[in-house]
C-alpha cells in the first residue's frame, strides 16, 4: 500500500475516533444533566410527597386517566390496568402513581422484562433469580401488596425510604427517576 494511502487510512481512523468520542460525550453529558434534574427537582420539593396522602375518591376520576395518558404515551402494555393500579393503590393505601413510577425506572414500563415474567417492577429479580407471574394482574396485586406489607407497614412512606430496601445501592438514580416519574402523575 502506498504511503500516502496508509496516512489517510490513518487520518481517517482518527477522525472517526474523535467523532465517537464528541458522540460518547454528548450521549452521557445529556442523560448526566437529565439525572442531575430529577434528583434537583426532588430535591427542591419542600414537603416530601407522603406516599399514602393522594388517595380516595376526590381523586379517583382523573387518576385513571392520568394512568391511561402515562401509558399511552410510553406505548405501555400496562394501559389496560390503569383502573387495576388505582384500585389496589387506594387498597392498600400509597399513591396512584408509586407503581408506575417504578415500572418505569425497573422496565421502562414493561418494556425491558426478562420473557414471560409479566414483571415489571424488578420485584425479586436479583442475581440469576427472577421472580415471574403469570399475568399482569398477578404482579400488580403481588408488588402492591408486598409494597404495603414490606414498606408502608413498616414505616417507609417516602420513595426515599423505600429506596433504602428496594434499592439501596440507587442503581441507575432509582430514586431520582422514581420521584420524577411519580410527581409526573402527582
Amino acid at each position: 500500500m502506498p504511503f500516502a494511502a496508509v496516512g489517510f487510512l490513518f487520518l481517517f481512523n482518527i477522525f472517526l475516533s474523535v467523532i465517537t468520542l464528541r458522540f460518547v460525550y454528548t450521549y452521557e453529558t445529556f442523560y448526566s444533566k437529565l439525572f442531575l434534574g430529577t434528583q434537583t427537582f426532588a430535591r427542591a420539593k419542600n414537603n416530601q410527597l407522603i406516599l399514602g396522602e393522594a388517595v380516595g375518591p376526590n381523586y379517583q376520576d382523573s387518576r385513571q386517566e392520568s394512568l391511561e395518558k402515562f401509558f399511552a404515551e410510553h406505548n405501555s402494555d400496562l394501559y389496560p390496568y390503569a383502573g387495576k393500579i388505582v384500585e389496589v393503590s387506594d387498597k392498600y393505601g400509597f399513591h396512584y402513581g408509586l407503581l408506575p413510577a417504578i415500572a418505569m425506572v425497573e422496565s421502562n414500563l414493561c418494556k425491558k422484562i426478562p420473557e414471560n415474567s409479566f414483571n415489571c417492577w424488578g420485584w425479586g429479580i436479583y442475581g440469576k433469580k427472577v421472580t415471574r407471574f403469570v399475568s399482569y394482574d398477578e404482579a400488580i396485586d403481588t408488588v402492591a401488596r408486598g409494597i404495603k406489607r414490606d414498606y408502608i407497614d413498616n414505616g417507609f412512606v417516602t420513595v426515599e425510604q423505600i429506596m433504602t430496601k428496594y434499592n439501596p445501592t440507587n442503581h441507575n438514580n432509582w430514586l431520582g427517576g422514581v420521584n420524577f416519574f411519580l410527581n409526573t402523575l402527582n
